[in-house]
Formats: structure tokens, C-alpha cells, sequence
């Protein structure tokens, strides 16, 4: 992958929030639903997509700025050294300069936390942590529609991983013996997803939300306009005289669990042309004859 800053277009010191923002504007300009049949833009997609997932692991992105990684996660040879000796900090969290009993110390800390998390043995030997910890992110459609995804673990193992449709934030998959290797038996890895936000969707319990622009011809005339949904673009009838947030209902757009499928709302959004001199003297002759307060509904 390339670098991801370069990616989103942004330096370095950029914050978390700074981060999300430039990807949903490129989110937002190359998503397929918006682009359909654009192979450049469905590229593109993938990739500030791949770059935003990297540098919101603040653990990966930290490694990256420090060298440690390169941009597709792959360990770089001597990334972590500083120097040849006292000032190189090994890649285990210790320096050659370091107090003998400072690195003691560290290591019963290791074990002692080993210990709690799976136990001692009963030879009196420390058992190694089995089990395999990964946060994996998606994309909003795929945790909406379901997908398979191909996750190379931390253990070096790839795998082919269900999402189930419908997953929320934070979920967690537990794949059995698919976690680290041992002579006691194999763990299980457990996997939390991370949805990713999205420059067209959002959830609320079963139902999606998304707004769409509409012209102020399409408003008022009414008209037929494409609109994404989780499983494809489809053709919806914008009623005349709609206002901006008129509320259209797609029946079974939504998202599926055990009660049925939720339904898609689509919340209009009315956009004016820009300087359209035309437009604003017929605004300006139609107006003192066709008064009226359109903020009157919102005094009761």
C-alpha cells in the first residue's frame, strides 16, 4: 500500500478527527454507489479506504511513524533502532542501557501478567497466552449485507472470515483453534469488528439512513432518482412539492436479524442551483405574491 498520509492527503501530526474528516470527503467522492461503473473511482474507494482503517489503529499508526512497520504492516529491518547501542530501544520494550534489575523487573511483570491471563502450570512453568486478540475493520455494507473477508491474523494465519449480516460495532467473532499454536492444543482467535463510518449511510436499530440531494426542479415537479442502497442503487419516485427532509421509505432496505429485515429511509435534501441569475429574478417576482412563513409549523 502507499503511504497511507499520502493517501487521505494528510501530514503526519494530523489529529484522529483530522483523519476521519479527509476520509469522508474522498469516501464521499469515490464511493461506487456514487460512481457506478467508474473502475478509477472504485479503486481509489478501496484504497482511501484500506489508508483510513490503517491510520485509525493508533497502535499500527504509531509503528509507522516510529519506522517499525511499513505501510502494508510488514516489519522493517531495524526500524525500531536509534542507534548502534546504549540509544536503540529493541523492539520488546527494552534498552541495552537499561538498569539489569529494571529489565528483571519487567519480565516478572510479564509473567505475572501471563499467569493471570491463562494460568500457571502446574510444572511451575509460565503458559503462554493462547488465545489470539484482533480488531479487524469493515466497511459499513459489509457488516450491513454480510461478506466474506480475508483477515491475515497476527499468528500469520489467513483466513477467509464470516461477517455476519447485521454486525454491530464492536462484535466480537470467535474463530475456534484458529489461535496460536501450542503443545497444551491450539487457541481460538477472537475477532472485534470495527465498522468503519460511511459517507452515505448510518444505522438506527434495523433501519438505514441516508440523505439524498435533489434539484429544486426534482422538488417540486417531482421525479425518479437513483439512490444507494446496502444491496445496489435503485430508482425511487420523489413525490411533487417535497419539502428538503421529506422522509421516503424503502420497505426492506434495511438491515436483517431474527425479527425480519429493517427498511432504508431516505431523507431529501433540496439544493439550489449556484448564482443562477434566472432563477433569482423569478424569485423575486413570484415571491411578494406568494408570501407565506415557513417556520410557522415550528411555533406551536
Amino acid at each position: 500500500m502507499k503511504d497511507p498520509y499520502g493517501v487521505l492527503g494528510v501530514a503526519r501530526s494530523a489529529t484522529a478527527e483530522d483523519i476521519k474528516q479527509a476520509y469522508r470527503v474522498l469516501a464521499r467522492e469515490f464511493h461506487p454507489d456514487l460512481n457506478p461503473g467508474d473502475r478509477h473511482a472504485e479503486d481509489r474507494f478501496k484504497e482511501v479506504s484500506a489508508a483510513y482503517d490503517f491510520l485509525s489503529d493508533s497502535e499500527r499508526r504509531g509503528r509507522f511513524d516510529r519506522g517499525e512497520i511499513d505501510a502494508g504492516g510488514s516489519p522493517r529491518a531495524g526500524g525500531a533502532r536509534k542507534g548502534a547501542y546504549g540509544s536503540a530501544r529493541t523492539r520488546r520494550g527494552f534498552s541495552f542501557g537499561d538498569d539489569a534489575d529494571d529489565i528483571l523487573a519487567e519480565l516478572l511483570r510479564r509473567r505475572d501478567r501471563a499467569r493471570a491471563y491463562r494460568g500457571g502450570r502446574a510444572d511451575g512453568k509460565v503458559s503462554e497466552p493462547r488465545d489470539l486478540r484482533q480488531t479487524v475493520a469493515v466497511s459499513f455494507v459489509e457488516a450491513a449485507a454480510g461478506a466474506a473477508k480475508r483477515v491475515a491474523l497476527t499468528s500469520g494465519k489467513t483466513l477467509e472470515v464470516r461477517i455476519p449480516a447485521g454486525a454491530e460495532d464492536g462484535q466480537i467473532l470467535r474463530l475456534k483453534g484458529q489461535g496460536h499454536a501450542s503443545p497444551e492444543g491450539d487457541g481460538d482467535a477472537y475477532i472485534e469488528l470495527k465498522i468503519a463510518p460511511d459517507p452515505v449511510f448510518s444505522r438506527r436499530d434495523r433501519d438505514i439512513l441516508a440523505e439524498v440531494a435533489v434539484s429544486l426542479q426534482e422538488a417540486v415537479l417531482g421525479a425518479k432518482v437513483l439512490v444507494p442502497t446496502i444491496d445496489g442503487a435503485v430508482t425511487v419516485t420523489v413525490p411533487p412539492n417535497s419539502n428538503a427532509g421529506t422522509i421516503l421509505r424503502l420497505k426492506g432496505k434495511g438491515i436483517a436479524d431474527s425479527r425480519g429485515r429493517g427498511d432504508q429511509l431516505v431523507s431529501l435534501r433540496v439544493v439550489l442551483p449556484d448564482n443562477d441569475p434566472d432563477l433569482r429574478k423569478f424569485v423575486e417576482k413570484w415571491g411578494p405574491r406568494h408570501p407565506y412563513d415557513p417556520r410557522r409549523r415550528q411555533k406551536g
